[in-house]
C-alpha cells in the first residue's frame, strides 16, 4: 500500500468476507487491494458516466410519447 494510503473500517457481511478471503489467497493480493480496486473501477465508470451525460446536455429532450411515435412510424415497434 502507497505511504499516502488512509486506513478505514468496513463491514461485510460474513459470507463476503469469507469470499474475499479466499480470493486475495487465491490471486496472492491483500483484501485492501482488492477492494482499493474494485472501489477505483467503480469510480471510473461513474466518471464515465458523467461524461457521457455532459456529452449529451445539448441534445433536444424528447417526451417518452413522442419516442413511441417515431419508433412506431420506423416500423420497430
Amino acid at each position: 500500500m502507497a505511504a499516502s494510503s488512509k486506513r478505514t473500517t468496513i463491514y461485510l457481511d460474513p459470507d463476503l468476507h469469507r469470499a474475499l478471503r479466499l480470493k486475495a489467497v487465491t490471486v496472492s493480493r491483500s483484501v485492501s487491494q482488492i477492494v482499493s480496486d474494485a472501489v477505483k473501477e467503480m469510480l471510473s465508470e461513474d466518471a464515465e458516466d458523467i461524461a457521457a451525460f455532459e456529452d449529451r446536455v445539448k441534445e433536444p429532450l424528447i417526451s417518452y410519447d413522442e419516442m413511441v411515435k417515431r419508433l412506431k412510424k420506423d416500423g420497430r415497434i
